[in-house]
């Protein structure tokens, strides 16, 4: 069982201010309440699963969820980094990576809860809201339960709209540009391709195509995406038919160090990470973007967290601001420089890996992030050689020469 979070807290929201505002955006939390150091490697943490952890420390391993040491600290390093943002995107996932017959209603419940009052006692007098408050009141976050859509769902796999999800998105995008408010929307699993391996998609095809259909035809009310799932650091682009840049989804890095399991992913931890976004409060614009982070090894060695900033958007790739123009520019710079490839892939670890991004390593992560369509990013892999041709005429021929056999 699965019970995400899509929270917005509003806090400390004051009069009229012309000044660009700040967000937080944390991710995957996963808190493991029975995280335990331990002598016996096979009792830290059950989100480890059968592997052995030898030398967890007191704020976590990269086998296993966060404990809970290691969230306190991250929530109030958000309060000493920034202590007074305009509202905090919350977007999942919070329970531990464990068979869902070992969690069960009440202790995904609990979870929640321990998380939601730890983030209300730091950041006071927060609440849920859907209108931003600012001095304009142009603002609207979209929130999306966008688990509806993911390909370990099996009860809406023949729907052909959970929810009715996708006809409210288009109705609340629609009345946004009616009443002249800019929108960010808001979700956990996010549409495309995981970047760290091929062809792991998180939305179903068709629930992919649908969600790209609608954001595609009303990008103009839409100032950004936020999602979350995957622990690491990317994002992804979408294109007009002409090919121009028309919005970007920012993927948030996870507070859980937790190493993936997938197939073919390889060594897919990260270090903790959170992220604070500053934009403009009368247009939604996204004026830039700060990752900081705890070096988790270096936490356990000498046994106390430390969150420093990794970098900061428009430092570290030379770019004026975080628009769609301007992540367009980032991601062509990834693509054709090797520097900043490198650069890219070092943050989307969160400094946790230190290898080398070959020509099959760049075209996965290039390949994601320009092409968030099911048949563009096949397509994209195919150009670039990594992923074999279908030998279509050889597989006929063949074919033919059996039934002439046979005849």
């Amino acid at each position: 069982m699965r019970l995400l979070a899509w929270l917005i807290f509003l806090a400390h929201w004051g009069g009229a201010r012309a000044e660009p505002g700040k967000f937080w955006h944390i991710a995957d939390l996963h808190l493991d309440p029975d995280y335990k150091v331990s002598k016996d490697p096979f009792q830290v943490c059950p989100s480890a699963g059968s592997q052995p952890v030898p030398d967890a420390g007191p704020w976590g391993d990269y086998l296993c969820d966060s404990p809970w040491a290691l969230i306190n600290s991250s929530i109030y390093a958000m309060k000493e980094i920034e202590p007074e943002p305009d509202f905090i995107l919350w977007t999942g996932d919070d329970t531990p990576h464990v068979p869902d017959e070992k969690l069960g209603e009440a202790a995904v419940l609990e979870i929640v809860e321990r998380l939601t009052k730890l983030i209300r006692e730091v950041f006071p007098g927060a609440f849920y809201c859907e209108k931003l408050p600012g001095p304009s009141g142009v603002g609207r976050i979209v929130v999306l339960n966008t688990n509806l859509y993911y390909t370990s769902n099996a009860l809406t796999a023949d729907m052909a709209d959970p929810g009715q999800q996708f006809q409210w998105l288009e109705d609340v995008l629609i009345n946004a540009s009616k009443a002249g408010d800019m929108v960010y929307i808001v979700g956990h699993v996010p549409p495309g391709f995981f970047e760290k391996t091929q062809n792991k998609a998180w939305f179903r095809e068709g629930f992919n195509e649908k969600y790209l259909k609608v954001v595609r035809k009303h990008h103009g009310v839409i100032a950004g995406q936020f999602f979350g799932h995957h622990h690491t650091d990317s994002f992804r682009m979408l294109y007009d038919d002409a090919g121009a840049p028309i919005n970007a989804m920012f993927i948030t890095p996870g507070v859980t160090p937790w190493k993936t399991t997938l197939p073919g992913v390889v060594n897919g931890a990260n270090n903790p990470a959170i992220r604070v976004l500053e934009y403009d409060r009368a247009t939604l614009s996204l004026k830039d973007m700060v990752t900081y982070f705890m070096n988790l090894s270096q936490a356990n060695a000498q046994g106390a967290p430390r969150w420093e900033l990794e970098y900061q958007l428009t430092e570290a790739y030379g770019v004026p601001d975080a628009s769609a123009h301007s992540m367009h520019t980032v991601l062509d710079r990834i693509a054709g420089d090797q520097s900043t490839l490198q650069r890219y892939y070092v943050y989307n670890s969160v400094s946790y890996s230190a290898g080398v991004c070959d020509e099959a390593c760049s075209t996965q992560h290039v390949c994601a992030m320009r092409q968030v369509d099911v048949d563009a990013y096949t397509t994209c892999l195919y150009a670039s050689g990594t992923m074999p041709v279908p030998q279509l005429p050889l597989l006929l021929m063949a074919l033919l020469g059996l039934c002439t056999l046979v005849l």
